[in-house]
C-alpha cells in the first residue's frame, strides 16, 4: 500500500495485507473443508463408475446386445454427470470462496479507509496492482466533460464513412453541405 502524492508508505499488496488478518486462516479452513466434501463427492461418484465398469467388463459377454448397449449408456450418462460434476463444483468452490472473502476484503477497506481519513491521505494505491484502494470524496467532472465533447469534432473512426455535417433544424438550409 502506498500513500499518494508522492509520499510511499511500506509497499505492500492489499493481498498481503488480507493474508495477516486471522479471518483468512478461517476463511481458509472453510474453503478447505468444502472442498474437500466436494472432492469426496467426486469419489464416490468414480468409484461407482470404477464399479459399474468392473461389473460390465467383467459379464459382458453374457449380456445380450440390448443389455449391453443399456449398460454403455448407462456407463457414458455416469461418466458424463461425474464430468458435469466436476465443472459445477469448480464454479460452487469459486462462488463459496468469494463469498467467503467478501467480508475479509470489506473489513480491510474500511480499515484503508478509516486510516486514509484519518491521516489526511488523497488517495491510496495498491502497488502491486495499480488498483486504488482509496480516493478522497471529489466533484463528479462527468457533465463538465460531456459539454467539453460537444464542442470538438468527432473521433474518426477507422474505416468508417467520413461524418457529415448535422443537419439543422428550422429556418434555411435543411440540406448538409458538401
Amino acid at each position: 500500500l502506498s500513500r499518494g502524492l508522492g509520499d510511499v508508505y511500506k509497499r505492500q499488496s492489499l493481498d498481503s495485507l488480507i493474508t495477516t488478518m486471522p479471518e483468512s486462516k478461517t476463511a481458509q479452513e472453510v474453503a478447505q473443508k468444502y472442498l474437500k466434501d466436494l472432492e469426496n463427492q467426486v469419489a464416490t461418484m468414480d468409484t461407482e463408475l470404477q464399479t459399474k465398469y468392473a461389473d460390465y467388463m467383467k459379464n459382458k459377454e453374457t449380456y445380450s446386445a440390448l443389455v449391453a448397449s443399456t449398460k454403455e449408456t448407462e456407463l457414458q450418462d455416469l461418466n458424463k454427470r461425474i464430468e458435469d460434476f466436476k465443472a459445477s463444483a469448480q464454479q460452487d468452490y469459486q462462488r463459496k470462496y468469494g463469498e467467503l472473502s467478501k467480508p475479509i476484503y470489506d473489513k480491510a477497506k474500511k480499515a484503508i479507509d478509516l486510516v486514509a481519513k484519518e491521516n489526511g491521505y488523497k488517495y491510496v494505491l495498491d502497488t502491486s496492482s495499480g488498483n486504488v484502494l482509496y480516493t478522497e470524496p471529489a466533484d463528479d467532472i462527468l457533465p463538465l466533460v460531456k459539454k467539453k465533447l460537444e464542442t470538438m469534432p468527432a473521433a474518426q473512426i477507422p474505416g468508417s464513412q467520413p461524418n457529415k455535417p448535422a443537419v439543422k433544424s428550422g429556418a434555411g438550409n435543411t440540406k448538409p453541405t458538401k
